[in-house]
């Protein structure tokens, strides 16, 4: 392979990944904890939007709120890269890549 298709391989290999990049920003997951009692919205590119969280969690105390917290952000980032993987596998199919 010659350098010039390897350099236009390369070029359009940049442009579908940064249009995926682009989908997953526009794309969200919902990371859910304790039944619903903490949710937190994020989008494909692990920026959170919100964080929804029950009163009746509260209730139990600040250790309840963030054991609720750091477990729904879990799930949503888990959500993500599942997210991630599958919009970057399309966006890299077909493209010869190195071993």
């Amino acid at each position: 392979m010659d350098m010039e298709a390897l350099m236009a391989q390369a070029s359009e290999l940049q442009s579908k990944v940064a249009a995926a990049q682009d989908k997953l920003a526009g794309m969200r997951v919902k990371g859910i904890a304790a039944g619903g009692a903490c949710i937190v919205d994020m989008t494909g590119k692990y920026d959170i939007l919100s964080v929804t969280i029950n009163p009746s969690v509260v209730q139990n105390g600040v250790s309840a709120v963030e054991d609720a917290v750091l477990a729904a952000m879990r799930d949503a980032k888990q959500k993500a890269d599942t997210l991630i993987d599958g919009v970057m596998a399309d966006a890299t199919a077909g493209m010869p890549l190195p071993n």
